[in-house]
């Protein structure tokens, strides 16, 4: 029996996103060609992997071949990491992503850390949501993502190490006509759009609470939370930012946060949740565990300078 690692991992895909469409697209290839590929891996081990009515559910066959997948997958990568020790001074490639907000505001410094430490290291990284993230983390496309840690921290598959938390809040651009007030209420806020991601679960229960609205729907949304900010700079659009005295948009003046009546800003749905994701039970290459120790050392600089500019 013939077994092909690439069949492997999207039959992994499969199982995680139990829809043909999210695994082909997780997995970069055609729907059709990806289709044909689980037909080949079910062909070869002369069995059906996958119930097609029952919501595409491994068969007791496939829950075999699902566990040796998954161990088959990690020792390939381990072998990779092992034969890579001996070559991360060379030119060597590493991949891993981010989601929107930690790749504006602390990736930059980690890559910069990282870049002194492994020069000939070649970084590959991709920006994108935490559900297309995990996917691609399990399929093997990437040694670790940095992303929101409430989606992973209780599943066995992921391993998770906390960064700090960050307070965000409201804001508006310096010549809004709210800008001048020394707080607002939810009524005069909710005369604007609102620019935002409704994807974070924090963000969409403060909209909730705020309009006393069963459902809240942004009147300007993107995925990327960081590419509205040049729209609240140039419109009067209520959005999002980081509350920290560090961010150079508050810094320069063109944001000011808004102090909204009966807003609770110290409450837990105003914090961030980032945190390190990697595969549990995998072996990380040498410039995966170097680049992770970096953007530790970036976040506690960080929340270093963050404290020194409270305490001006």
């Amino acid at each position: 029996m013939f077994v092909d690692l690439r069949q492997l991992r999207h039959f992994i895909a499969l199982v995680e996103c139990r829809n043909f469409t999210q695994a082909a697209q997780s997995s970069n290839i055609s729907q059709s060609a990806f289709s044909r590929s689980i037909q080949a891996l079910e062909q070869s081990v002369g069995a059906r992997l996958i119930d097609r009515n029952r919501n595409l559910e491994p068969t007791r066959k496939g829950l075999v071949v699902l566990e040796h997948a998954r161990r088959l997958i990690g020792n390939a990568q381990e072998l990779v990491n092992d034969v890579s020790q001996f070559n991360e001074r060379e030119e060597v490639e590493m991949r891993f992503a981010c989601g929107p907000a930690p790749a504006a505001w602390l990736m930059p410094q980690a890559v910069g850390l990282f870049t002194q430490r492994l020069p000939k290291v070649r970084l590959h990284f991709q920006v994108d949501n935490w559900q297309a993230l995990g996917q691609r983390l399990l399929s093997d496309d990437f040694e670790f993502i940095i992303a929101d840690s409430r989606y992973f921290e209780f599943n066995p598959d992921y391993q998770v190490q906390n960064l700090s938390q960050h307070r965000w809040a409201f804001c508006c651009r310096s010549g809004h006509p709210l800008a001048a007030q020394e707080r607002v209420t939810v009524e005069q806020m909710l005369r604007y759009p609102i620019a935002g991601t409704v994807r974070p679960p924090n963000l969409r229960k403060a909209l909730v609470e705020l309009s006393g609205r069963p459902d809240f729907k942004t009147g300007i949304e993107c995925e990327n939370g960081y590419s509205l900010v040049p729209v609240v700079l140039n419109s009067d659009a209520i959005g999002t930012t980081s509350a920290s005295p560090c961010n150079p948009h508050l810094a320069d003046g063109s944001l000011v946060l808004l102090d909204v009546e009966g807003l609770d800003q110290q409450a837990e749905e105003f914090f961030t949740h980032y945190g390190i994701i990697s595969r549990a039970g995998f072996r990380l290459s040498y410039a995966a565990q170097t680049l992770m120790e970096c953007f530790l050392e970036a976040d506690r600089e960080l929340q270093a300078r963050d404290r020194q500019a409270r305490e001006v």
